[in-house]
């Protein structure tokens, strides 16, 4: 059996140079670009990317309709909470302006209506 042998430094300079002698004949053997070919690619490509631009921008519109709507509910919540609370202190402060006594000279002033309609009616 042979002992193995390294190749030498010509023989590797040698599978080297052959190495790219086949990768430029391969190069060459390629067929040549296809303008027309590319141009449509190209089209398509930009043809897509505008769908996709389009199809962003109605999600981000619709998103921020839908935030706005959310933010319009949450204030007219707030709103009507606010109404309540106003509803509830309006009757607290009835409630309570009912239970103070009047004044001695609201009383007289009561007193006096009182009597002059009594007045009016017996004439």
């Amino acid at each position: 059996m042979p002992s193995y042998k390294a190749p030498s430094f010509q023989d590797r300079i040698a599978a080297a140079g052959s190495a790219k002698q086949k990768a430029l004949t391969a190069l060459k053997a390629k067929p040549p670009v296809d303008e027309a070919l590319m141009a449509q690619q190209r089209a398509a490509r930009e043809a897509r990317e505008q769908e996709i631009a389009i199809e962003r921008a109605a999600k981000a519109e619709a998103l921020a309709l839908a935030k706005a709507e959310k933010a319009e509910r949450k204030a007219a919540e707030q709103a009507a909470v606010a109404e309540q609370q106003a509803a509830a202190d309006a009757a607290a402060a009835l409630k309570a302006a009912r239970l103070t006594p009047a004044s001695a000279a609201e009383m007289k002033a009561a007193r006096d209506a009182r009597y002059a309609a009594r007045k009016a009616r017996n004439k």
